[in-house]
C-alpha cells in the first residue's frame, strides 16, 4: 500500500522543516476544504481528507514524525499510524476550529461549551425619539427586562456555602469525546457532557433562589443619555449593561439603535435642515420681509425683489449641531413655494387685469423666450 501513499507533508502542503504550528494550520485548512460534510458525495474529496487525517496522526506526533523522517512509509506502517488509537489529538481543538464558524456542525464541537469565563451576549433595542428631540438631546427612561445573574448564589447555582464539584465524565470541560468508526476510519466526535449538560459542574445543593440556573429575571432601568444631533438609524452603545457572562465572564453591551419620528415642517440631510416657505405673489415680487421656521424658532428674513418660485432661501448655522464637532452646525434651507390667491371677488379680479396690462414684457424672465420657442415650434 506505501507504493499508492503520497508524501505526508506533500499531502498537507508544508515543508519537511515545517513547525508544529504550521502543520496544525495546514491541516485545518485541507480539512476544511474535503470534509464530507461540506462535499457530500464526492468520493475524492472523502479520500483526501482520509489522507489528510493521517498525514497529520503522524506528523502532529514528535516521536511518529522522527520515524516517518527516517524510515518513510515502513516506519509509519510499522507505528500503525493509519488509525487514530492510543494517539494524543486535541480534535475539539482542531475540528472545531475548522466548523466554529458554519453554525456548529454538530460531533466536531463547533457550538460547544468552552472552560473558563465567557462574555456575555450583546442586546440590541429600537428607541424612537422625536425629530426635535434629537436636534438638542434629551434624557430617555429605558425599561426591559432579562436574565441576570442571581443575587443569591452571585451566578453560581450553588446554595452559599455548598461545594461545587468538576463533573467526573468530562472533567469540568463540558463535552465528551468519543471515538467511532466510519467510511473514513477512525473518527473522533465531541457531544455535551449528559451529566452536566455542558456545565462541566456537579453541584450538590442548587440555589434556593434561582434552583441551581445561576440566572433570575429581573426589570432593567436605565437613564440613556441622547446626544444632540444623532441620527436616524446611528446606534448608542452602553457598555455592560446586555446579558451577563458565563462563569464569571463580564458582561456584553446594550446597542440602542435610535428611530427618528418625521416632522410635519422639517426634512433632515445630514446635519443640514430643510423645509418649504409659502410666500405670496405681492410678498415675492415686492421683496417684502417674511418668516421662516428653523429649528431654533421663527427667523426673519428679508426676501430680494423678485424672488421667484423654488427660490432658496439659506440660514447659515441654523441646522442641526454636529453630534461629534462641538459648536458647529448645518444650514436650513427653505424653498419659496409661491401661493396663488383662490376665491377672488369681482373687484379683485379686475384690479388684477388691470396690474397685468401695465406690465411690460420686459418685467418677466422666463415669459417671453417661452412664447418664442413655443412659435418656433410651429411656425406661428
Amino acid at each position: 500500500m506505501a507504493e499508492n501513499k503520497r508524501d505526508y507533508y506533500e499531502v498537507l502542503g508544508v515543508s519537511r522543516t515545517a513547525s508544529e504550528d504550521e502543520i496544525k494550520r495546514a491541516f485545518r485548512k485541507v480539512a476544511k476544504k474535503h470534509h464530507p460534510d461540506l462535499n457530500p458525495g464526492d468520493k475524492e474529496a472523502e479520500a483526501k481528507f482520509k489522507e489528510a487525517n493521517e498525514a497529520y496522526a503522524v506528523l502532529s506526533d514528535a516521536s511518529r514524525r522522527a520515524q516517518y523522517d527516517r524510515f518513510g512509509f515502513a516506519g509509519a506502517d510499522g507505528q500503525g499510524f493509519g488509525s487514530y488509537q492510543d494517539m494524543n489529538i486535541n480534535f475539539d481543538d482542531i475540528l472545531g476550529s475548522i466548523f466554529g464558524g458554519f453554525g456548529g456542525f454538530s460531533g466536531f464541537g463547533g457550538g460547544g461549551r468552552r472552560s473558563g469565563p465567557s462574555r456575555g451576549d450583546d442586546l440590541q433595542y429600537r428607541m424612537s425619539i422625536d425629530f426635535m428631540e434629537a436636534v438638542t438631546g434629551c434624557e430617555k427612561e429605558l425599561r426591559f427586562s432579562l436574565d441576570d445573574r442571581c443575587d443569591h448564589c452571585n451566578g453560581s447555582g450553588a446554595e452559599p456555602g455548598s461545594e461545587v464539584k468538576t463533573c467526573p465524565d468530562c472533567g469540568g470541560r463540558g463535552q465528551i469525546h468519543r471515538q467511532q468508526k466510519s467510511m473514513l476510519g477512525m473518527m473522533m466526535t465531541t457531544e455535551v457532557c449528559p451529566r452536566c449538560h455542558g456545565t462541566g459542574k456537579m453541584i450538590e445543593t442548587p440555589c434556593s433562589n434561582c434552583h441551581g440556573r445561576g440566572l433570575k429575571k429581573k426589570t432593567k432601568n436605565l437613564t440613556v443619555k441622547i446626544p444632540a444631533g444623532i441620527d436616524d438609524g446611528e446606534a448608542l452603545t452602553l457598555r455592560g449593561q446586555g446579558n451577563p457572562g458565563t462563569d464569571g465572564g463580564p458582561y456584553g453591551d446594550l446597542y440602542i439603535q435610535i428611530h427618528l419620528r418625521p416632522h410635519p415642517i422639517f426634512q433632515r440631510h445630514g446635519y443640514d435642515t430643510y423645509c418649504d416657505v409659502p410666500v405670496t405673489f405681492a410678498q415675492a415680487a415686492l421683496g417684502e420681509e417674511i418668516e421662516v421656521p428653523t429649528v431654533d424658532g421663527p427667523m426673519r428674513v428679508k426676501l430680494k425683489e423678485g424672488t421667484q418660485p423654488g427660490d432658496v432661501l439659506t440660514q447659515a448655522g441654523k441646522g442641526i449641531p454636529h453630534a461629534r464637532r462641538s459648536g458647529v452646525r448645518g444650514n436650513n434651507y427653505c424653498t419659496v413655494r409661491l401661493e396663488v390667491p383662490k376665491r377672488l371677488s369681482d373687484e379683485q379680479k379686475e384690479l388684477l387685469r388691470q396690474f397685468e396690462g401695465k406690465l411690460a414684457s420686459d418685467q418677466y424672465e422666463d415669459r417671453p423666450g417661452f412664447f418664442s420657442k413655443l412659435k418656433e415650434l410651429f411656425n406661428l
